[in-house]
């Protein structure tokens, strides 16, 4: 059975997801937002707690809230890095990030390293679980999503929320890209699919297709 933790995380309040194959106690860790020691502490319970072997980081997008905690657990765990490298630049200024919203860092926060660049239509196999690995730039040029068949939910990072999208007013980012990848490789899932957002709470596609104001 695959399952599904979601953590709220520093101050920018992100999903970080781990998810998990209760088979093997294989998981990947989407989206690592831990930034203070309390955090990496409760992430690091949640792993023991359920025996879990820890084996890839996968990211949505490399703004700083979402991979704030990737060099914790790549150094914590032996784990390595899979992301967009259109979304390189991003990781490279994680410090300018920082400092552009306030953000304190300590020794743990670095430069993610890309080891496994991904892109549209690769798959990610963990155990038991399957993703698809969706292209999804517009909020940022390298925001992915990651589509679990089995496990009927999408993870989608700051591309779609509950009747919104991710903004794009930041570098690189395009409302007219995001809105058509949000079209035509979102809302074209199952409408039963769980969309499982960067920030708040999940919806649907069916939802989204319905009642969402940028999309209809």
């Amino acid at each position: 059975m695959i399952k599904v933790k979601q953590f709220v995380f520093n101050p920018f309040a992100i999903n970080t997801y781990v998810i998990w194959d209760s088979e093997t106690r294989e998981a990947l860790v989407v989206d690592p937002g831990m930034l203070s020691m309390t955090e990496r502490e409760q992430f690091d319970r949640y792993i023991a707690d359920n025996n879990l072997t820890l084996k890839l980081i996968i990211n949505t997008h490399l703004h700083l809230d979402h991979c704030v905690g990737n060099h914790y657990v790549a150094e914590r765990y032996g784990v390595p890095t899979a992301a967009s490298a259109d979304d390189e630049f991003l990781a490279r200024a994680i410090d300018q990030q920082a400092t552009m919203f306030g953000v304190p860092i300590d020794e743990y926060v670095k430069t993610p390293d890309i080891e496994r660049p991904l892109h549209q239509g690769d798959k990610i196999k963990v155990g038991g679980i399957e993703l698809d690995v969706l292209a999804v730039p517009g909020h940022s040029p390298g925001g992915l999503a990651f589509y679990c068949p089995a496990g009927d939910f999408v993870i989608v990072g700051d591309s779609l929320f509950r009747g919104a999208i991710g903004r794009t007013d930041l570098p690189g980012g395009d409302h007219s890209t995001l809105v058509n990848n949000v079209r035509s490789k979102l809302l074209t899932l199952p409408p039963d699919t769980r969309v499982l957002p960067g920030h708040e709470g999940f919806t649907t596609v069916r939802a989204e297709k319905a009642s969402n104001p940028y999309l209809i």
